[in-house]
């Protein structure tokens, strides 16, 4: 993997991960330029959710490292998440919060002032087209509303590292439209 690039947001250097017998990950290192857009590519069962999943602390890999600005992700977590956004293939919230009470509850974890917050969900919830429904509940949301209701999460601390998961399954057209533009 040689020397990482200063401009480098994401390093995963000879990451395994075995479950059982099965080798789902075997030695992969690769880097990822800040601004750039990098996608995984390949079959179910190829490795791909497993490496994301350890790229966002969520799973542990057997060997390697992964760092993300510079941070290990397995021996400095806490750094990686505040400056990564995760959004899974399967978005779970808590159902029993409106949107806008969600939004604010990731807000608070990433410490984003109330006016900045305010103006950010404003902006995103137009785009993504969820603004008239933030003050209903989650568990009222069709599985695309709770996709953009977790996309507008992720972008609320302005993360340097974005992790999606599949982010347009259950998006309509036009939030696909703005989401690919965001």
């Amino acid at each position: 993997m040689g020397t990482l690039a200063t401009n480098t947001i994401l390093a995963i250097k000879n990451v395994s991960k075995t479950f059982g017998e099965k080798r789902a990950l075997d030695d992969v290192s690769l880097e990822v330029p800040a601004g750039c857009i990098f996608g995984f590519v390949g079959p179910n069962g190829a490795g791909k959710t497993t490496l994301i999943r350890s790229i966002v602390g969520v799973s542990r890999p057997d060997s390697g490292d992964i760092r993300i600005a510079g941070q290990s992700v397995i021996t400095d977590a806490i750094a990686c998440k505040r400056v990564t956004a995760y959004v899974p293939d399967n978005p779970d919230v808590y159902e029993f919060l409106t949107g806008i009470q969600y939004l604010n509850y990731i807000a608070d974890i990433f410490g984003v002032d109330s006016a900045t917050r305010a103006e950010r969900i404003a902006t995103y919830a137009k785009r993504l087209g969820l603004k008239g429904d933030l003050d209903e509940l989650i568990s009222a949301y069709s599985h695309g509303m709770r996709q953009k209701l977790v996309l507008i999460g992720a972008f609320l601390h302005e993360p340097l590292l974005l992790v999606l998961d599949e982010p347009f399954v259950g998006l309509d057209p036009e939030a696909s439209f703005h989401m690919k533009e965001m």
